[in-house]
């Protein structure tokens, strides 16, 4: 039985195709479209998981998109009737959109280019929090389990909570619009000079250079935290009670107008110009504004665990990407476990959707655990050699060599990095969702604190303050970071050990953290093989590791890793087993 799952009309569009409870493939339409955090309809995507499967449109017996429009309607529509006329224009843009939802067996038919009867499979609405609970925990290596969305919006809900028990999952409370912890960080974000959809991590990087100085001014107005785990925002600060905020989901990357109000100009000050200087008061509000993003999610997670009594927690949603959060709760909670699945946020849901119905809808058994992130495509040797005789004009003063054994061609690649070069590294299957985890990575030497400038002068071009991530050998973890829960998919920020800090210094952040990916041999055995040789060229288990790609979305193909190569300045390209290298 195949079911297709579907992200549309919202950012991160995606699809996912299970196979009797197993997860085929997994991508996001932006990684074929290259338009980052791509919305509207995953037309690429759906076509690349029936193609990978080796299936028609007429084989798909069920599919369900992450989005229900009659989901809390009549909360909808009361709000919407308390509204004053200048939301009426936001409210149709909302209702235009939903419409899409209903249309989804056209819209399918269509982008595959094939009439409506030809497909005949049962189509489903899944809630969008639904959609991200079934994302964590059918898909989580847990039996019954606590479980937790937190978000910005979908289906006029911010925050669900439950318990998941073997096939079946329990709703137990929400928190809804107009009150969001998402919507908070993302205004703030945007006050800070920040605007673009998806910028809400850079302030998590900034937080650490300033101290929560100003909690008063948030905890209580900006953020009120209730009993039994619930939360409001003071709506004063904030446009989406009075003006409303335009945002467009249709095609390319999504943008969102502005959400504070000029309340929150006058409790901060004047905002940020984009591009201008920051100063300790941006970064003290940056830190002020994450412990209350930590404070509201830990109320939420307390309340869960004192509510179920379950010491293991699957936690999802956009809000759930901030791993600075998430590497506290084993630390302010009594939760002793955490899963969460590498694409944690709208893009999880396509994942999410199609697990919803494989269990919740059709009642079948739990088969399947999500260990590692790559569900994408993937290339053979033999497709690299292709893509390498089609640009033999361009490999000018770059040497090319295929190198089988993959000891000699680690061996080399580690003894390269310990050097100081950068190096590409692309195999196996792309990743699903936002972090490069050893598919379609970037990977230096962590020990030499210049190699932050170097990626950044040379590749990256991004903001000083952001930190790179060290990837461990898992076994390794609680040698060098305070903590040693495995953090397979870098949604974990630990502190590091102090006599460690010195050996660390492209990836130990200004607070003494990493954000890292534990790497298990049995999950990644060529990455880790990588790790493995650097320690044996260093006596250091860790590399560091960034996504290959320039202001763009993570490369996908050999054509894009090679392009990527040729017009930064990395040193190295190995893809599969090619490697490649600047001569001059």
């Amino acid at each position: 039985m195949y079911i297709l799952g579907i992200n549309a009309y919202h950012g991160d569009a995606s699809a996912t195709l299970i196979r009797d409870g197993q997860l085929l493939v997994a991508v996001e339409e932006e990684r074929f479209n290259r338009q980052k955090h791509c919305a509207g309809f995953p037309t690429l995507a759906i076509r690349h998981c029936l193609e990978a499967a080796g299936i028609g449109p007429a084989d798909l017996d069920h599919v369900a998109i992450s989005r229900d429009p009659q989901a809390n309607l009549h909360k909808k529509v009361l709000f919407g009737l308390s509204r004053p006329g200048s939301l009426k224009k936001v409210l149709l843009d909302r209702l235009a959109n939903a419409a899409k939802v209903r249309d989804l067996r056209l819209e399918l038919a269509t982008s595959l280019g094939v009439p409506g009867s030809a497909l005949r499979a049962t189509f489903h609405q899944v809630e969008h929090h639904k959609a991200h609970l079934a994302s964590a925990f059918f898909v989580s290596p847990f039996p019954t389990a606590a479980v937790c969305s937190l978000d910005g919006f979908g289906d006029f809900v911010s925050t669900m909570w439950g318990e998941g028990d073997g096939n079946r999952l329990e709703i137990a409370g929400q928190v809804e619009y107009p009150h969001s912890l998402g919507l908070m960080y993302t205004a703030v974000t945007q006050w800070l000079g920040f605007p673009k959809y998806g910028d809400e991590g850079k302030v998590m990087g900034l937080a650490p250079y300033g101290q929560p100085k100003y909690l008063d001014r948030f905890l209580g107005k900006l953020l009120h935290l209730e009993p039994e785990g619930r939360f409001r925002l003071g709506t004063e600060y904030y446009n989406h009670t009075s003006e409303g905020v335009s945002m467009t989901w249709d095609a390319g990357s999504p943008s969102i107008g502005q959400v504070f109000s000029e309340q929150l100009v006058q409790l901060l000050g004047p905002p940020r110009e984009p591009g201008s200087e920051l100063t300790p008061y941006h970064h003290d509000i940056a830190a002020t504004l994450q412990r209350a993003l930590e404070l509201g999610i830990l109320h939420v997670l307390n309340h869960l665990q004192a509510a179920t009594g379950e010491t293991r927690l699957a936690l999802a949603g956009g809000v759930a990407l901030n791993s600075v959060t998430n590497g506290k709760i084993l630390l302010e909670t009594p939760f002793t476990e955490v899963f969460i699945q590498p694409a944690a946020g709208d893009n999880g849901t396509s994942l999410g959707a199609a697990y919803w119905v494989w269990h919740q809808v059709l009642g079948q058994p739990r088969g399947f655990v999500m260990q590692s992130a790559a569900t994408g495509p993937g290339f053979t040797s033999e497709q690299v050699a292709a893509t390498l005789e089609a640009n033999q004009e361009a490999l000018t003063g770059i040497t090319v060599e295929r190198i089988p054994d993959e000891q000699q061609l680690v061996t080399r690649l580690a003894r390269e990095m310990a050097a100081g070069l950068v190096c590409g590294w692309f195999q196996g299957r792309m990743e699903f969702g936002p972090r490069a985890l050893g598919q379609r990575s970037i990977v230096v030497d962590p020990r030499r604190a210049e190699m932050k400038d170097v990626l950044n002068a040379r590749i990256k071009h991004r903001e000083a303050f952001r930190p790179f991530a060290p990837s461990i050998l898992a076994e390794a973890t609680g040698e060098y970071f305070e903590q040693d829960h495995p953090s397979p998919h870098m949604l974990m920020v630990y502190k590091t050990r102090a006599e460690k800090r010195a050996q660390l210094g492209a990836v130990n952040h200004v607070d003494d953290t990493g954000r890292l990916q534990t790497v298990a041999r049995e999950v990644l055995p060529r990455y880790y093989a990588l790790i493995e040789a650097f320690q044996r060229e260093t006596g250091v288990p860790v590399v560091l590791n960034t996504s290959f790609n320039e202001n763009e979305p993570i490369v996908c193909t050999p054509q894009e890793a090679l392009d990527c190569f040729l017009r930064t300045k990395m040193d190295v390209l190995v893809m599969e087993d090619w490697h490649l290298a600047r001569t001059s």
